[in-house]
């Protein structure tokens, strides 16, 4: 079972092109991928909704898109009628198994006050999935603050905190109604092991990384005997995976592909073992 985990850059290249079938053809052997800096409605992307066109490439899987910053780009045309739309950026899931449920959360922002460095609003996007061979599962996809430490310990916080409470929440939606209409289908769950992915902007040697693994039940997924585990073009190791602890024994191995330009980070690869294994 493969996972996968990869900054698009909005399909930005290191050749400077933009080009979404290039992250189809990078991501299309994964069975679940999370994607960071996916956006809809950008100038810079040529005004398209990126996340509905990589969704036509990859037609073989589900898919769910979360915006963390969110902004009107809606358009009147001389009638006055309006062409609702938005301009978002944010993170995305692909599965080839069906998403349950799926919530997203913003995370806290520092505003840019004496400090003039771009600040944009952050999520955290939750899925569950019933994987062949590992169950109901929470997958997570996240991005956060690239600015400081400072402006990323408050989104670690409120991360773990989302995650380990989430069983507890149970389902979209739990208990019984005497009207049946609220409880149509099977009851969803919300499963205790999860798996989270995402460029964290944090490195190896840092507090906030020390803060995740210091948390009670985020392991680091990271099984490879390769000692450069830099994850962008500037050789930071900022990607990282997460896992519950139950599903430690699983993992195979993890690797970044490095032989891929399509985006400004390269993919970060997770394979474990399953019984159902593709």
């Amino acid at each position: 079972m493969k996972f996968l985990s990869y900054n698009i850059q909005y399909g930005k290249g290191q050749d400077g092109e933009f080009n979404l079938y290039r992250i189809a053809e990078t991501v299309k052997e994964a069975d679940v991928v999370c994607i960071q800096e996916i956006e809809k409605f950008w100038q810079r992307s040529g005004f398209v909704d990126q996340a509905q066109i990589l969704s036509e490439f990859l037609p073989k899987f589900y898919s769910v898109y979360g915006p963390a910053l969110d902004m009107d780009a809606s358009l009147k045309n001389e009638y006055g009628q309006i062409s609702n739309r938005r301009r978002q950026f944010g993170n995305m899931i692909l599965s080839r198994y069906p998403i349950i449920s799926t919530r997203n959360f913003p995370l806290p922002k520092q505003g840019a006050g004496p400090d003039p460095e771009h600040s944009i609003q952050r999520a955290l996007l939750e899925t569950v999935i019933n994987i062949p061979g590992l169950g109901y599962t929470r997958v997570y996809s996240t991005h956060l603050s690239h600015r400081n430490p400072e402006s990323r310990f408050p989104q670690i916080k409120l991360m773990i905190r989302r995650i380990n409470q989430a069983p507890y929440e149970q389902g979209a939606w739990s208990g019984e109604h005497t009207d049946a209409g609220w409880t149509e289908g099977e009851k969803p769950p919300m499963p205790q092991q999860f798996i989270l992915m995402g460029d964290m902007n944090f490195k190896l040697d840092s507090k906030e990384y020390q803060e995740m693994i210091d948390s009670e039940d985020f392991f680091d997924a990271w099984k490879s005997s390769e000692k450069d585990r830099g994850t962008n073009v500037d050789g930071d190791s900022i990607d990282h995976c997460f896992v519950s602890k139950n599903l430690l024994p699983k993992i195979k191995r993890t690797y970044i592909d490095r032989n891929i330009t399509a985006s400004d980070h390269w993919p970060l690869w997770m394979e474990m073992d399953t019984e159902n294994d593709n």
